[in-house]
């Protein structure tokens, strides 16, 4: 079976690593196998020569490949238009390799002021220590990307919509402004999922992921995914082969389970939190509210042209301040209080004290991060039930 370039999504999910399944045609196995393998045998020297020698080989050590591995990257790639895709243990792996893989000491790269906290902690405090100067900018002011740039930039990275503020960046814009200055792009679309957003299609290089997230789906795993050109491809392949950031065939192939469900669950979630969004803004016990399928986002019309769908996630700020907010997020009996996104259980966080132990005062400042600032993932519950519960622990903790 091949991988028709016309199937819509809901069927890519399904069938859109089936031209990998002559592997397991003896078997007549409906689920891939999962290959717990850490190495795979050569018929002969010519055999293991060529093994070797090809990059990202699915069965020579895993190491550099695994036939799991290959059915994750195929569907992936083919969710976000681009040529190919590899697979790593963590989002973060997914970044700080892609990262490491494209700059050298004596090079410039331009990020965002607010993104993911580990990916701020890279542009700003690792980087630097192998001479690789890094430029934080407003991501809403494409002006600002505009003056960063530098002869020695060679790369820019931005998130859309960013953790956790939900702010938008104009994928377009930077990509249009990146290739007239021959400087590559690195998009986190973990926020939006490929179902929402396609940073490639609007000019971006290299797509990333945190897998853990939307693409796992099931709050079971921790992964990351790559995906961009195959020219890309070889040379951030080389520099994951070093690092050693491998995804084991098991997380693998739970990532490969979640994808099947993808298209169905973004559907809900993305209906969900837009109703639970709207119905938030009404309450007088919230003070603000952001989410960019709101018309009340400052930034909805951008996000509204170049997203289908606008994830899970909402952020609001309550009433009281922060211990009015800690004690809000304690009377919720839906929500687990924890980290992460995107799975099937809402999960809530208060981000001033999760994010406290490890950005200091004046990077949360940057990042926009109030004391009474709330982050909700949105999972598959009944909105009405999530409704009820919120509205229940807001009457008990904000007067």
């Amino acid at each position: 079976m091949t991988n028709d370039p016309h199937w819509q999504e809901d069927t890519r999910v399904l069938h859109g690593d089936s031209h990998l399944s002559r592997r397991e045609s003896d078997h007549k196995s409906v689920v891939p196998p999962i290959y717990y393998s850490a190495t795979f045998a050569a018929a002969d020297a010519a055999e293991f020569a060529d093994m070797a020698n090809t990059p990202r080989h699915a069965a020579y050590y895993t190491r550099y490949g695994n036939p799991v591995h290959e059915r994750v990257a195929a569907i992936v790639a083919a969710l976000e238009h681009t040529e190919t895709a590899l697979v790593t243990a963590s989002g973060m792996s997914a970044i700080s390799t892609s990262v490491l893989a494209l700059l050298k000491a004596g090079d410039h790269v331009i990020a965002q002021s607010r993104h993911y906290m580990s990916t701020t902690k890279l542009f700003d405090e690792v980087l630097p220590r192998f001479g690789v100067e890094a430029t934080l900018v407003e991501q809403g002011d494409m002006e600002a990307f505009a003056r960063a740039i530098k002869p020695n930039t060679r790369l820019i990275m931005v998130e859309t919509p960013a953790n956790p503020t939900l702010t938008i960046t104009d994928l377009a814009a930077v990509a249009a402004l990146a290739k007239a200055h021959g400087i590559t792009t690195i998009a986190d679309n973990t926020f939006a999922s490929p179902l929402n957003q396609k940073p490639h299609d609007a000019g971006i290089d290299i797509v990333v992921h945190s897998a853990t997230k939307y693409l796992g789906g099931h709050h079971d795993i921790t992964a990351g995914v790559v995906c961009c050109s195959h020219a890309l491809a070889e040379i951030i392949w080389k520099m994951h082969t070093t690092l050693g950031s491998v995804l084991s065939p098991m997380d693998a192939w739970l990532l490969l389970r979640g994808l099947r469900t993808l298209p169905v669950r973004m559907a809900r979630l993305n209906a969900t939190a837009l109703a639970l969004a709207d119905w938030l803004q009404a309450q007088p016990q919230i003070e603000r509210i952001w989410y960019p399928g709101l018309a009340s986002h400052p930034q909805h019309a951008l996000a509204a042209r170049q997203m289908t769908g606008f994830g899970a996630v909402i952020a609001f700020a309550v009433r009281g301040g922060y211990e009015a907010t800690s004690h809000f997020v304690a009377q919720l009996e839906l929500a687990t209080h924890a980290v992460s996104l995107g799975g099937v259980e809402s999960l809530v966080v208060h981000t001033a004290a999760m994010w406290a132990g490890t950005m200091n005062e004046a990077q949360m400042i940057a990042a926009g991060i109030e004391p009474n600032f709330v982050r909700f993932s949105v999972g598959l519950e009944h909105v009405e039930d999530l409704k009820a519960d919120i509205a229940a622990a807001l009457a008990a903790s904000v007067s």
